[in-house]
């Protein structure tokens, strides 16, 4: 299954919107990956096993389902997110991509790629998937501004 989406940042067009800068955007989406606890409420723990400056391997823990996982950054533009095949899981990834076709008015790009096929019964599971993708992918952002507002993002 493929799946990409795009949410729009800053709106140049609509000054009742606050925009963000892309290092508060950058810091938010990197909050996302080191305290993923405040973007999925229903993850019981989770602990980062690795760390060096461009990446981190963690333990997500939802219950008795532990997902292993790693997470590359590349400053202010990307963060990608491999699991590999463990268990009943498939290989899988989340690219998630700051765009910014012309000064100030951001994007973010949220591409999911897994090796399950888009066919048959997996095609229902895959469209409940989808969707779930794109709400929590609009609750990170929604996040993302909260915390920018209170001051917490720069």
């Amino acid at each position: 299954m493929k799946f990409e989406h795009l949410i729009e940042i800053n709106n140049l067009n609509n000054p009742t919107i606050p925009p963000l800068s892309r290092s508060q955007l950058w810091r938010g989406l990197v909050l996302r990956a080191e305290s993923p606890k405040m973007f999925m409420p229903h993850l019981e723990a989770f602990e980062i096993t690795e760390r060096t400056d461009a990446s981190m391997q963690r333990s997500l823990n939802y219950g008795k389902l532990v997902i292993r996982d790693r997470v590359t950054f590349l400053l202010e533009h990307q963060v990608r997110y491999h699991v590999a095949a463990q268990g009943d899981f498939s290989d899988s990834s989340l690219t998630v991509t700051i765009e910014e076709p012309q000064p100030e008015a951001l994007f973010v790009r949220f591409s999911y790629e897994d090796a399950s096929p888009d066919e048959g019964a997996e095609a229902m599971y895959n469209d409940f998937r989808r969707s779930a993708y794109l709400e929590a992918d609009i609750d990170t952002i929604h996040l993302i501004r909260q915390l920018v507002e209170q001051g917490r993002l720069g």
